[in-house]
């Protein structure tokens, strides 16, 4: 039985991977610092509290796992919604830290044990943001941009050896995150939070925001033998974005 590993897998994107994972026959590995939803997980799954950007507690979870045949690398934090000149540098760390440093400790640690395995694929969850401009968002967009370009990296590094890397860009997902952002937005730009919402779905050609289970689709496809030969792509599952800011 192939073994998955995905950060912050225990709500929203990170949950619904798992249950497609799951669903698919892998044997589940979750992390995350939500002590109380990892308590909700079913009782095959392994779930692990830790978090994505510390490095010696996600040496932890790889030293238990052993082997790992699939890794998805999403843990990530919206950051500050604000004009660039009132983001405050250590929301700016936070953002790229958790974001960035989360994916690139995923991939430190998978690496060896993949390249060993002379198989292997990590997944990142980038997002649109990493894929066009996003004003008043800059340090997610920054934490974004990079992860595309650590991947595509990871891609040449890793391919001599079978391990395959690539990113999903979800666009906007229903849910309590996407929720505090449009709030945000709509506090930053003068705007009611419906308004922001409507401009969202209204940059999309299929008029609407993506769900979950979406994304957690593609990351099953990447991590199955169907997708032997697709790496260092960027892959968006966001109802094909036209203008990602047309409220701007």
């Amino acid at each position: 039985m192939k073994r998955v590993l995905i950060t912050a897998g225990a709500s929203g994107i990170g949950r619904a991977m798992a249950a497609a994972f799951d669903a698919a026959r892998f044997e589940v590995w979750v992390t995350d610092l939500d002590q109380a939803a990892l308590d909700g997980l079913p009782a095959a799954w392994t779930a692990i509290a830790a978090n994505a950007a510390d490095e010696g507690q996600m040496r932890g979870v790889f030293e238990k796992m052993g082997t790992v045949d699939v890794v998805c690398a999403n843990a990530g934090i919206a950051g500050p919604t604000a004009a660039v000149e009132d983001v405050g540098l250590e929301d700016w760390r936070t953002c790229l830290g958790v974001n960035l440093e989360g994916a690139f400790l995923a991939a430190k640690f998978a690496a060896p044990r993949m390249k060993a395995a002379r198989r292997g694929a990590i997944i990142v969850t980038s997002s649109t943001a990493g894929q066009y401009g996003y004003p008043y968002r800059a340090p997610y967009a920054a934490a974004k941009w990079g992860m595309i370009g650590l991947m595509k990296t990871l891609a040449m590094e890793l391919g001599p050896y079978g391990v395959r890397c690539n990113a999903i860009c979800p666009g906007s997902v229903e849910g309590p995150r996407m929720e505090g952002v449009l709030e945000r937005e709509a506090v930053a730009k003068g705007m009611t939070r419906d308004q922001v919402y409507a401009g969202y779905a209204a940059g999309t050609s299929m008029r609407s925001f993506v769900e979950a289970g979406d994304i957690a689709n593609m990351a099953v496809f990447l991590g199955s033998d169907g997708a032997r030969m697709v790496s260092g792509q960027v892959i968006a599952v966001d109802g094909h974005t036209e203008n990602p800011n047309p409220q701007v």
